[in-house]
């Protein structure tokens, strides 16, 4: 479940609105708008990666994306390792100079 926010969703985005638009610094706006700095900066940064403006950043698309990957991932190397214990489980059972 995700956390609550802390600064309403439409005050973060007019405050990134506002530094596109007029090019002012974010803190001055951040400021203005009783937002802490690094919290609007962190929403501009992702909304110009999501807008093309950033290269280096990963797009809200991509990081989903990622995240599911990653999810996958964890998910398909339980199996494996299940799989790899039930395999080592009837191997040791099939062998036949082991005593039993």
């Amino acid at each position: 479940m995700p956390r609550a926010r802390k600064y309403p969703e439409e005050l973060v985005d007019r405050g990134v609105r506002l530094v596109l638009e007029s090019g002012r610094p974010i803190a001055h706006i951040a400021a203005e708008l009783g937002l802490p700095p690094e919290t609007l900066r962190k929403k501009v940064r992702q909304t110009e990666a999501d807008q093309g403006l950033r290269s280096d950043m990963p797009t809200s698309q991509e990081r989903e994306q990622i995240k599911e990957l990653k999810r996958e991932n964890a998910e398909l190397r339980r199996a494996n390792e299940i799989l790899r214990a039930a395999s080592l489980f009837f191997a040791s059972e099939l062998d036949e100079s082991r005593p039993k």
